[in-house]
C-alpha cells in the first residue's frame, strides 16, 4: 500500500503528464516540453542527483535564475525525496551563506555565472549551460527506449509514455515528507525556513486553482522568481497540475509581456504591485494592443489603491485578483475576486479553500468585526515549522493557530483588510497609525511614483510618521509641503506626516516588499 494515498508535488506533474502527455507544458527561450517530456526529465534529474551521493532527506540548495532547468530541478528534488531550498539569487556574502549553511545544503544547483558568488567549499552542480548540467542530464534520457506498438509519434519518435527509468522515479515520498524549505522574506530579521511538506503543497495548489480560477486553456506567463513561493506554488505549479501551457521569462519586461500578449501566447499575468506599477507607466502600455490579457494577479505587498484604480480604467475588460498570504501557509491565504473588488478594492477578499482565518488580540480572543487584531491561521497548507528554530516555532504556533503578524479587520461579509505589519504600525503621540492609509492618501499626488510610510523616533511624538517617496521622474519632484497638504485633505491630523523624504529607490526584499526595517536604520540615524 506504500504511496497508494499519498500526494506528492511531483505526482502533479505525472498526473498531467498521463492526461495530456504531448500537450505543452512549458516554454522558455527556444526550448519547449511536452507534458510527458517534462515528466521523463524530472525523472531522469532526479536519477542524476541521487547518482552523486545524495540521499532522500539530504537539502539541496537552488541558486539560480529563471529556467525550464530550475523547474526541472524542483521537481526532480522532490522525486528523488530531496528537500529544495530555494535562494534568491540576487544575495551574495554573509546573507547567501547563511541560508546555505542554516538548511544544511548537502549540494546547490547554481547557475555557471553565479557560481562564483557561493561560498568555497559548496558542492555544486549546474543547472544549465554547461557540461555536465542537470538540464543536460535530463534532456539525454530523450529520446529513450526502442519504439513501442502504437508510440505517439512526436520530435523524440514512437516511445513509450514511462521514459528509461520508469514511471515512478528513485523514491516513493509521502505527504508528509519535506519538500521543500521556504526561507521567509526577512522584512523584520533574519530569514527562517518554514519546513513545506508534500502535503501542505499539494493543498495549496488546490486551493489557488479554485481561488484563481486557473484553466487549462489558460496561456499564463511567469515572470517572477521561480525561487519566490507566490511564482512557483501559486501560479506555475498549479498551472502545471490542470495543464496548462506556461511561457517562463527571465524578468519582468515590459516589451516582452506586451509582445506575448499581443501574440495571443499570453492572456494571464501575476506580479507584485511594484511590477503593475512599472507596466502602468510603460509608454507601450497605453499604446498596445492588451485586450487579449484576461487575468491580472497583483499580491506579495499591498497595491495602492489609485493605482489599481488606473489598471482598471485603462483595460477595463481585465479581471484583477487580489492574493495575499506568507510564505508559511503556501502562501496563498486569501483572495479577492474580480466580481468582489466594486466598493472593497482596500481588501484582500476571503480565505480560500483550505484556509480559516480569525482576527485576535493580543491574548488570542477573536475580536469583534471591523476591529483591528493579528490575523491568525489554521490549515493544512501550514509549514510544519521552522528549520532548526525551536523558539520560534513554538511563538509562530500558539493554541493551535498560526500567528501570521499582519493587523487586519474582518467586515460582516467575511472579507479581510490588512491595515499593516503588526511591527510597521507607528505609535505617534500614543495613537496607533497604519502606515497604509497614509500611503494611500500621498499615491493620489500625480508626482508620486511610490511611498512607504514608517516611524521615526521623536521626543514629543514618540513616533513621528514619516513618508518616504520616489517622484516620478516626468512629473518633477513634489515639494513637501505639497504632499502634506494632499495627505491633510484626506487624513485626521494624527495620520499627516509630520516630514517628508525623497529618495531614488526603495529598499526592498525578492518579493517586492518594502524593507521598512531598512529605512527607519537608514534614516533614524539621521542618513539621507
Amino acid at each position: 500500500m506504500t504511496g497508494v494515498r499519498t500526494n506528492t508535488v511531483d505526482g502533479v506533474l505525472r498526473r498531467s503528464a498521463r492526461r495530456t502527455p504531448e500537450r505543452t507544458a512549458v516554454r522558455h527561450g527556444d526550448r519547449s516540453w511536452t507534458y510527458r517530456e517534462l515528466d521523463d526529465a524530472v525523472t531522469a534529474a532526479a536519477y542524476a542527483l541521487l547518482d552523486t551521493g545524495l540521499r532522500p532527506g539530504d537539502r539541496v540548495a537552488a541558486y539560480g535564475h529563471n529556467s525550464d532547468a530550475y523547474v526541472i530541478g524542483f521537481l526532480a528534488c522532490a522525486r528523488a525525496g530531496l528537500v529544495h531550498v530555494p535562494v534568491n539569487h540576487h544575495l551574495t556574502g554573509d546573507e547567501l551563506r547563511y541560508i546555505i549553511e542554516q538548511s544544511g545544503s548537502a549540494l546547490v544547483l547554481t547557475d555557471p555565472a553565479l557560481e562564483h558568488r557561493l561560498p568555497s567549499g559548496v558542492r555544486t552542480m549546474p543547472l544549465r549551460d554547461a557540461a555536465g548540467s542537470l538540464l543536460e542530464r535530463a534532456r539525454e534520457a530523450l529520446p529513450y527506449g526502442p519504439p513501442v506498438p502504437g508510440g505517439s509519434q512526436g520530435p523524440y519518435g514512437p516511445y513509450g509514455s514511462q521514459g528509461p527509468y520508469g514511471a515512478r522515479g528513485p523514491y516513493d515520498s509521502s505527504s508528509d515528507d519535506l519538500a521543500q524549505l521556504l526561507y521567509t522574506s526577512g522584512t523584520t530579521g533574519l530569514p527562517k525556513g518554514a519546513m513545506m511538506t508534500h502535503g501542505a503543497l499539494v493543498h495549496a495548489y488546490a486551493s489557488a486553482i479554485t481561488a484563481l480560477d486557473l484553466k487549462a486553456a489558460d496561456r499564463p506567463v511567469h515572470c517572477l522568481p521561480l525561487y519566490h513561493s507566490a511564482q512557483l506554488h501559486v501560479f506555475l505549479m498549479p498551472y502545471l497540475a490542470v495543464g496548462a501551457e506556461n511561457v517562463i521569462l527571465d524578468a519582468p519586461d515590459p516589451q516582452r509581456i506586451f509582445d506575448l500578449v499581443e501574440a495571443g501566447r499570453a492572456d494571464s499575468l501575476f506580479a507584485p504591485p511594484t511590477v503593475w506599477i512599472g507596466l502602468s507607466q510603460h509608454p507601450g502600455f497605453g499604446t498596445r494592443d492588451l485586450s487579449g490579457l484576461r487575468k491580472a494577479y497583483y499580491g506579495a505587498s499591498v497595491m495602492p489603491v489609485p493605482v489599481l484604480e488606473r489598471l482598471r480604467a485603462r483595460l477595463p475588460g481585465l479581471a484583477f485578483y487580489n492574493c495575499f498570504g506568507q510564505s508559511e501557509i503556501g502562501p496563498l491565504a486569501t483572495v479577492l475576486g474580480p466580481d468582489e473588488h466594486a466598493g472593497r478594492m482596500d481588501s484582500c477578499g476571503r480565505p480560500v479553500l483550505f484556509v480559516e482565518a480569525r482576527v485576535v488580540d493580543e491574548h488570542g480572543t477573536e475580536v469583534p468585526d471591523g476591529t483591528p487584531g493579528e490575523i491568525v491561521y489554521r490549515s493544512p497548507q501550514l509549514c510544519s515549522g521552522y528549520w532548526d528554530k525551536p523558539q520560534e516555532t513554538a511563538a509562530a504556533f500558539r493554541d493551535g493557530w498560526f500567528r501570521s503578524g499582519d493587523l487586519a479587520t474582518r467586515d460582516a461579509a467575511g472579507c479581510f483588510t490588512v491595515v499593516d505589519r503588526v511591527k510597521d504600525v507607528i505609535n505617534s503621540g500614543g495613537v496607533l497609525v497604519a502606515s497604509r492609509q497614509v500611503e494611500d492618501a500621498l499615491y493620489a499626488h500625480p508626482a508620486v511614483a511610490e511611498v512607504a510610510v514608517i516611524g521615526l523616533p521623536d521626543e514629543r511624538w514618540i513616533e513621528a510618521v514619516t513618508a518616504v517617496v520616489v517622484p516620478r521622474a516626468e512629473a518633477g519632484a513634489p515639494r513637501e509641503a505639497e504632499l502634506i497638504a494632499v495627505a491633510r485633505e484626506r487624513l485626521a491630523g494624527f495620520q499627516v506626516p509630520k516630514r517628508v523624504l525623497f529618495v531614488e529607490a526603495l529598499p526592498r526584499n525578492a518579493s517586492g516588499k518594502i524593507l521598512k526595517r531598512e529605512l527607519r536604520d537608514r534614516f533614524r540615524s539621521g542618513g539621507a
